[in-house]
């Protein structure tokens, strides 16, 4: 039987080792996503869709073979004792990344644990995404989980710190990662650049900038490069009270037909076959 209480330990770990100074809206936020009744296994889902994304995808245990090539070569950066100096363009996320930092916290405080990072990798499988899009590349971890799927795809990915995107090309250099382009810069300087060069948007990894207006702001761009197939995911939507209202909004949008909260990330579909439903679940 599975244990109940891993899940809750995990995030307590993940808090804990993301967070510098307690950040108590987050906490708030974790307790009582432990504490809600949530759609863990699919119950009470009627749509068949949605149902097979909770009860299959996300509980999917199968271990594809770029994920031990990706997860040794995070295990090679997190040995490294080298400090890069970090340029934060933005809000900055949960790990307070800014000056001189050794590339092991950055990689540890900083990356996509790896079983999110699994799961841009499986959702880019199911839904066979080609044409990828990511705001925020870092080390270039959670990149390779959203390009190696389709190396005969395009991934575009954007970084605003010129020593992490030097670490994130070393990355694709490593696992002779292709088909990524990086582009170094501010989003909003880059992005609209960024669309031009993708014919549509199958997924797009929305990280990096964490203030509610930036977020609708690179949301509404993107929205006009959307199918029916597309998914937008978001990093930290509860991060803070602005990131939240971020999340809300783009949940409510009417051109959203289904979003996922999944406390560290948001999934977000553009299915015009499915009526328009939100689900938290537990992950």
């Amino acid at each position: 039987m599975e244990s109940k209480t891993c899940p809750a330990l995990l995030s307590f770990l993940y808090l804990c080792r993301k967070l510098e100074n307690v950040n108590l809206f987050l906490a708030k936020k974790y307790l009582g996503y432990y504490l809600r009744p949530n759609h863990w296994r699919g119950y009470g889902i009627h749509s068949p869709f949605i149902f097979d994304l909770v009860a299959n995808l996300l509980r999917e245990k199968h271990a594809y073979y770029d994920f031990n090539r990706i997860e040794a070569w995070r295990s090679a950066l997190m040995r490294s004792k080298q400090k890069i100096e970090i340029t934060d363009l933005g809000a900055g996320s949960l790990s307070g990344n800014k000056g001189k930092r050794r590339i092991s916290d950055l990689v540890a405080m900083g990356a996509l644990p790896p079983k999110y990072g699994q799961l841009l990798y499986r959702l880019a499988c199911r839904f066979e995404a080609k044409n990828v899009l990511e705001l925020g590349t870092s080390a270039g971890i959670s990149t390779l989980y959203l390009a190696l799927p389709y190396k005969k795809g395009k991934t575009i990915t954007i970084e605003g710190c010129p020593e992490s995107s030097k670490l994130a090309r070393t990355s694709f250099e490593q696992l002779d990662a292709r088909n990524i382009k990086l582009l170094e810069g501010s989003f909003s300087d880059l992005l609209p650049e960024a669309l031009k060069e993708l014919p549509s948007l199958d997924m797009v990894f929305f990280d990096g900038d964490h203030r509610e207006k930036s977020t609708l702001n690179y949301f509404e761009l993107c929205l006009p490069y959307v199918h029916n197939n597309t998914i937008f995911v978001f990093d930290d939507i509860h991060w803070s009270p602005g990131m939240e209202k971020a999340w809300n909004k783009i949940a409510a949008h009417s051109k959203v037909s289904i979003s996922i909260d999944l406390l560290r990330l948001g999934l977000v579909f553009f299915r015009k076959e499915n009526q328009k439903e939100h689900f938290v679940v537990r992950y």
